[in-house]
């Protein structure tokens, strides 16, 4: 070769190294430009949260002050009232109520219900001690308690607007899954599912080369290459999986990558599946411990649910007993067999008893499910058709309503029921659960349950006895009211059992 073709080479060598280079910086320039873009969004959107649930406090407390004083009182306001207006919206800010939302993928309003009752109770007693301040007259007890009970119930109800509001400003947050295929997956069908949270899994990163785990959820690349990943795909919220044989230093790097670059973070504990969120904090010299309740309800716990669902069925009986007699008109009317529908099914400590529940089919329609099994769409040991031939046209309505289920309230005030409790399965459906699954079945079954607010048709048996456990496991009075008030927006949504 001559020295005239080597320098060639040469010089087509560091042309292409030149090529390579420029690449690579416009690739890192590119990276820059999506990562503060994806920032710049992150915070226009949790802008948006805190300045609209700023302006539903604020809303909240004037609304409070003029039907406490000036309705109810028929008081004058006082110069000062202003300052104490705009006084809600520190003390909502010392509470945490508004960096809640940007650690949370569901922002939910009813969850905070418990802290917004004792904001409001604290802002009422700083009022109630300046009332001759803000009020021309007096602010006697039963207005402060007044202002205390309108002040939770406005800031609640104006808060849940307010979220719904932002987001339909912001765009959806970009999540990116960093670990096992297994969580990943789990992740993004109940996403799919999910009405309330605006997010879109866009892929994975596995911690370790090895878990080449393959779904429908794509790998953007390697966990050297994170932070990259990160940028480039703008990703907002990274959602930590870990699983299998990860190591802590492994997970804590990855933590630390991804809040070096503000990207928020979640965890996706499997340790939860087995214990739930009903744990206490422990502390031995700086070795963190986490003390966990015993799974069923105690004797006292048993007591209260029980008074709860008494006092709670018998007020819905008689709310709606005018519309329970038209429903059985109406099934009387539609077709020939009884109004109610009786089934055995099985209850606490697997003792069965007889359901009840409005007839939605056809009388005998028991003698037809063999013969539409290979319709079933649920799956997992249940059977559910989306287009059930059996069903009648009055029928049709109650279930997409939940309206066939009232009924059960007479199996409440007969304590073979609760009104939230794990889903009662006939005799059939509760052969296939075996071993510690069983333990669904320590507390009673519900007229509504965590099964029912996510979507029962959809859920399988194997993952709807994961959520019977975890409503075991973290039983409390606020949790059957959470799931209570869940339940009304599901039946008027009209997307039924």
């Amino acid at each position: 070769m001559s020295s005239g073709d080597a320098l060639e080479i040469q010089a087509q060598a560091l042309d292409e190294i030149a090529v390579v280079t420029k690449l690579a910086v416009v690739e890192t320039q590119v990276d820059e430009e999506a990562a503060a873009e994806a920032s710049s969004r992150r915070v226009w959107r949790e802008t948006v949260f805190r300045r609209l649930l700023a302006v539903a406090d604020l809303i909240a407390a004037t609304a409070a002050f003029l039907i406490t004083v000036v309705i109810l009182g028929r008081d004058d306001l006082g110069l000062w009232v202003p300052l104490a207006i705009i006084g809600v919206v520190p003390v909502c800010k010392l509470a945490g109520l508004y960096d809640r939302d940007e650690h949370l993928l569901h922002k939910t309003t009813l969850d905070e219900a418990p802290n917004l009752f004792r904001v409001a109770a604290f802002y009422t007693l700083l009022t109630f001690f300046a009332g001759d301040a803000l009020v021309v007259g007096e602010l006697g007890r039963d207005q402060a308690l007044f202002l205390w009970a309108s002040l939770f119930v406005s800031m609640l109800a104006l808060r849940a607007l307010a979220r719904h509001l932002a987001a339909t400003r912001v765009d959806e947050e970009r999540c990116l899954v960093i670990g096992h295929a297994g969580p990943a997956h789990r992740l993004a069908s109940k996403l799919g599912r999910s009405h309330q949270t605006k997010a879109v899994l866009v892929g994975r990163v596995p911690l370790y080369p090895n878990d080449a785990s393959v779904n429908e959820l794509p790998v953007l690349g390697g966990f050297g290459s994170l932070e990259r990943l990160l940028a480039h795909h703008r990703i907002d919220r990274a959602v930590i999986a870990p699983g299998g044989e990860d190591s802590d230093q492994r997970l804590l790097e990855a933590i630390m990558i991804v809040k070096r670059l503000g990207v928020r973070v979640s965890v996706l504990p499997s340790l939860f599946e087995a214990v739930g969120s009903a744990y206490v904090y422990d502390e031995v010299e700086g070795a963190t411990l986490l003390g966990l309740r015993p799974h069923g309800l105690s004797r006292s716990s048993r007591l209260v649910k029980r008074g709860f669902d008494l006092v709670g069925a018998t007020l819905i009986l008689a709310l709606l007993a005018p519309l329970m007699a038209i429903i059985a008109v109406g099934v009387k009317l539609d077709s020939r067999g009884p109004v109610l529908f009786r089934q055995r099914r099985v209850g606490r400590n697997d003792e069965t008893f007889e359901i009840y529940k409005f007839r939605t089919m056809i009388d005998g329609a028991d003698a037809q499910r063999a013969a539409l099994a290979h319709r079933n769409e649920a799956g997992g040991g249940l059977f559910k058709i989306e287009a059930d031939p059996r069903v009648t046209r009055v029928g049709r309505l109650l279930r997409k309503t939940s309206l066939d289920e009232l009924p059960q309230l007479l199996n409440v005030l007969r304590g073979e029921m609760s009104l939230v409790g794990p889903r009662p399965l006939v005799v059939d459906e509760d052969s296939l659960i075996e071993g510690l699954d069983r333990h669904r079945l320590l507390v009673p079954p519900g007229v509504t349950g965590l099964w029912q607010i996510h979507g029962s048709a959809r859920i399988p048996l194997d993952e709807m006895v994961k959520i019977d456990y975890l409503y075991g496991a973290n039983w409390s009075l606020w949790l059957d009211v959470k799931i209570l008030l869940r339940t009304i927006p599901f039946a008027l949504g009209m997307r039924g059992l």
